[in-house]
């Protein structure tokens, strides 16, 4: 805006984890009464970006610049001091202290002053929040509510809103937005990093794209489309339309009985989901962070309950099965977390490899059966290890997450679900997985695939099914896959025709 204060000059920001570079010289900038939309795909470094800012990380490289002033020795405490405040997307409440409690933590002002400002900006906002009631009681709507009131109540000049609305309904979205206005008029600069393009466009006077660390786009938003922004989030080699070199040739499957069948399944952040799985396919589910498809992975799994609709594996109806039943029945799921939910961290390779065949058998573990086991698998996935004794914690993202697959093919499972398998894991990992997924397809495993990683789920689908703020409009048959249409399709811009198969 013209005439309008300079708050933030970030220039040249550069910043590495161990080999990996997340930023590579990224500049931006921000004035009072500015409105900039940060986007960008996981990994694209948005996060660890607003992190510097607010103090969190130390740059590797570059400066940071606060109202004219170049700053070093930067922490969290001196980002609040200077009216820099960042609202998670992920609350970050203590869940034995009340609404009001959270509130007031961190303040100079009295409590009777916080809670009446508080109340103030509720009735303003026209929330439903009782400050009285213990933060573990709260939906993780209402825990939003309280983290943005939190950002709100320190009279930032910059404020950060971190996916602000994922959890919110559209008329507690519309609060928000009147009141980001509000701010925006009295000179407050936000930062506002969403997945939504519908709302970078109701609120932003400025966007920006992050890829793979750097700034592809930015300037005002009177300037942009979504298909620009679109445009400018796909990988650079994505119209060169190179031929995915995993992908089979077309199967006409229309004769065949799917082998999984998903029909308007309803849960809790999804609803009305129907799509097939087809013997010896690889189905992708793309999407955005927050799009409903590890709900609807959970739900399938048994492990988030159904609300309505059915999941039939070889035409048995398994719809709210438990664990274990599921799993006999020749479903098997790897989760996203390998390290929460995915591996025993303190138990050796050979009793992760055996964990859920060994009981099957006698009361006493057979050792020999054990080792044969594990000998078989270490060998089929080139599990790199000592011994087999080896804590598995002591092995690499890439191998931990070979062992998980090495317990799931040891079920003898018909159907397998994966979410998000190469996450933390590094390139040559990477490509050992994807040669273990397309080796289980030509054996004949069906395999489920929850990916973020645009280049991943193009390359390795058979088909992909969008899904988009919790419901599958759209399918991509295997000569529709490109990056432009999963994209398109993520953002709930696709243009093709929408149809199941």
């Amino acid at each position: 805006m013209e005439g309008s204060r300079l708050l933030v000059k970030l220039e040249n920001i550069q910043k590495s984890f161990n080999q990996n570079k997340v930023l590579k010289g990224v500049s931006l900038e921000i004035s009072e009464s500015e409105v900039i939309s940060i986007i960008g795909g996981n990994g694209a470094g948005k996060s660890t970006l607003m992190k510097i800012l607010t103090g969190v990380y130390k740059e590797d490289e570059g400066s940071i610049e606060i109202r004219g002033n170049k700053i070093s020795n930067y922490s969290p405490a001196i980002a609040n001091k200077l009216g820099i405040y960042l609202v998670p997307q992920e609350p970050l409440l203590f869940p034995n202290m009340t609404v009001e409690q959270n509130l007031t933590i961190g303040f100079d002002k009295t409590k009777a002053e916080v809670r009446e400002s508080a109340k103030s900006l509720i009735e303003q906002l026209g929330w439903n929040l009782d400050l009285n009631r213990l933060a573990l009681s709260l939906s993780i709507a209402e825990q939003q509510q309280v983290e943005i009131i939190k950002g709100l109540l320190r009279d930032a000049k910059v404020l950060i809103l971190d996916e602000p609305t994922s959890s919110l309904t559209f008329a507690e979205t519309e609060s928000l937005f009147k009141l980001i206005e509000q701010l925006k008029a009295s000179g407050v600069g936000i930062f506002y990093i969403t997945h939504r393009l519908d709302e970078v466009f109701q609120i932003s006077t400025h966007a920006v794209i992050l890829r793979d660390g750097k700034v592809t786009l930015k300037g005002q938003i009177n300037n942009f489309t979504k298909d620009m922004l679109i445009k400018g989030l796909l990988p650079l080699d994505s119209e060169k339309g190179e031929s995915n070199v995993f992908r089979k040739e077309y199967i006409d499957r229309s004769h065949e009985e799917p082998i999984l069948k998903v029909e308007k399944l309803c849960g809790d952040g999804f609803k009305d989901i129907s799509f097939n799985v087809y013997r010896g396919e690889v189905v992708g589910l793309a999407g955005l962070v927050g799009a409903g498809r590890t709900e609807i992975a959970e739900a399938i799994y048994g492990i988030n309950q159904v609300q309505s609709g059915k999941v039939y594996l070889n035409g048995k109806d398994i719809t709210d099965l438990a664990a274990n039943e599921t799993i006999e029945s020749g479903l098997a799921y790897i989760p996203e977390d390998r390290f929460l939910n995915g591996i025993f961290s303190i138990s050796s390779v050979s009793s992760n490899v055996t964990a859920q065949v060994i009981k099957k058998r006698r009361f006493f573990l057979d050792k020999k059966f054990e080792k044969e086991i594990t000998d078989e698998y270490v060998s089929k996935l080139s599990i790199k290890i000592s011994s087999h004794d080896d804590e598995i914690k002591s092995l690499s993202g890439g191998n931990q997450q070979k062992v998980v697959i090495a317990r799931i093919l040891s079920t003898n499972p018909q159907l397998i679900i994966m979410d998000e398998p190469t996450r933390g894991i590094d390139a040559a990992a990477r490509s050992d997985i994807y040669s273990i997924i397309m080796q289980l397809k030509e054996q004949g495993y069906s395999i489920l695939l929850i990916s973020s990683d645009l280049e991943e789920i193009e390359r390795i689908s058979d088909r992909i099914y969008a899904i988009y703020r919790g419901t599958c409009r759209v399918c991509l048959g295997i000569d529709e896959i490109n990056a432009t249409n999963v994209m398109n399709a993520a953002f709930g811009t696709y243009k093709g025709s929408e149809r199941h198969a």
